[in-house]
């Protein structure tokens, strides 16, 4: 599934993996660091390799936290809202096409057998 999304996502340039992480950055508040990687069941290290290539791109802004000068937040740019912006229909569309390619009821089942994976 990721190589499907892959290839959609190829024309804004961006990978399925990062429109995730851009996704989970997507809130009224910039969250920290530590709380993306439990989102996202990613340890600290992994995750902040995988935000470097979406900081050089300009979709997002590690910046100091104002209360506590130790945390470090993850801003999603207006370059980073913008691409979401025109990410998300893709997503949307591509999802369905998978679900229509499924028997009746697959799709239920394989979100249910994913769910239980968590």
């Amino acid at each position: 599934m990721s190589r499907r999304f892959d290839e959609a996502f190829r024309p804004l340039g961006l990978k399925s993996g990062q429109f995730s992480l851009l996704i989970s950055l997507n809130r009224p508040e910039p969250p920290t660091i530590g709380s993306v990687a439990t989102l996202l069941a990613m340890d600290r290290t992994t995750l902040t390799a995988n935000l470097k290539p979406l900081e050089r791109e300009g979709w997002l802004r590690v910046v100091t936290d104002e209360k506590d000068k130790r945390i470090r937040r993850l801003l999603l740019t207006e370059e980073g809202r913008a691409l979401l912006a025109r990410a998300a229909p893709i997503w949307t569309a591509t999802h369905a096409a998978i679900e229509t390619g499924l028997a009746e009821g697959r799709a239920d089942r394989l979100r249910e057998v994913l769910a239980a994976l968590l």
